[in-house]
């Protein structure tokens, strides 16, 4: 057989496919590994990864705080608010900026153990998920201090976190292919991730955003997709009302997003141990 035509059963959609399922049945190797990456990055630190819950409530706090003096916003309503979107958009952000730097970051393991490439973007995820549930913490110490009353609607947050984990994998694994290729995908990514901050309503409200007649600036963050993968999570757990269309965006990027994510595996899956 020669080189060309392995490179062409490489370029498969069942290869691809298979190495996103043999991926996910090596669960025990990417927990182990994501619970590895807290235990190494703490490591003889008495709070451990507590100190990305301090600092991301401490930020909340100030930020919450803050915001909520400047759009006369009731403090018991925006904190939340602000807490949440913090802790939603690390977890966004971190699949973004981390996933384009997984594949190069694990090049030692990608050359040496013959894995599944999809385990890398499991174990990059998986971290993110402990580190999530340690920030959420936070949200449950201001949801004790603000009471709120509950809904059986308020469960949507569950698909919603589904969601978002499938939508961090595709994310990982496109841009973890492109920067990977192209290592100058990374540092423009995080500047174009910077600006996304501050045009997503995390630390400010887009309903405030519409009442002081913002104009074509409401329209404008409206075409912001970020806006309604916070939404999704974030509407539930403030028991605010929530809107379809939030959803129907999500579902539709979900799909688009895996298809691209195949395709990009089925065409540039063997050749990433040789641009690492």
């Amino acid at each position: 057989m020669t080189l060309i035509d392995a490179a062409a059963q490489s370029k498969t959609m069942a290869k691809a496919w298979g190495d996103l399922v043999d991926g996910y049945r090596r669960r025990e190797l990417w927990w182990h590994l994501g619970w590895q990456d807290i235990k190494q990055r703490y490591r003889r630190s008495v709070l451990g990864p507590f100190w990305i819950t301090i600092a991301t409530g401490t930020t909340a706090v100030a930020m919450g705080g803050l915001y909520s003096k400047l759009f006369h916003l009731q403090l018991s309503v925006h904190l939340p608010y602000v807490t949440l979107g913090l802790i939603i958009w690390n977890l966004i952000n971190a699949s973004i900026l981390e996933g384009a730097e997984v594949f190069v970051a694990n090049e030692g393991l990608i050359k040496q153990l013959p894995t599944p490439l999809s385990v890398h973007v499991y174990r990059l995820v998986w971290r993110q998920m402990i580190l999530f549930g340690h920030n959420i913490v936070i949200y449950l110490i201001i949801a004790i201090i603000y009471p709120k009353s509950w809904s059986w609607a308020d469960l949507s947050v569950i698909p919603a976190l589904g969601l978002i984990v499938l939508n961090c994998v595709w994310v990982s694994l496109c841009f973890g292919i492109l920067a990977t290729r192209y290592r100058d995908i990374g540092p423009l990514l995080f500047s174009v991730v910077q600006l996304l901050f501050f045009m997503t309503p995390i630390i400010w409200n887009d309903e405030t955003l519409r009442q002081q007649g913002a104009g074509p600036w409401a329209k404008i963050v409206e075409l912001n997709p970020l806006l309604h993968y916070l939404d999704i999570v974030r509407a539930p757990l403030l028991g605010a009302h929530q809107e379809l269309r939030h959803w129907a965006v999500v579902t539709a990027l979900t799909i688009v997003g895996w298809v691209m994510a195949a395709v990009a595996m089925r065409q540039y899956r063997a050749r990433v141990a040789y641009w690492v």
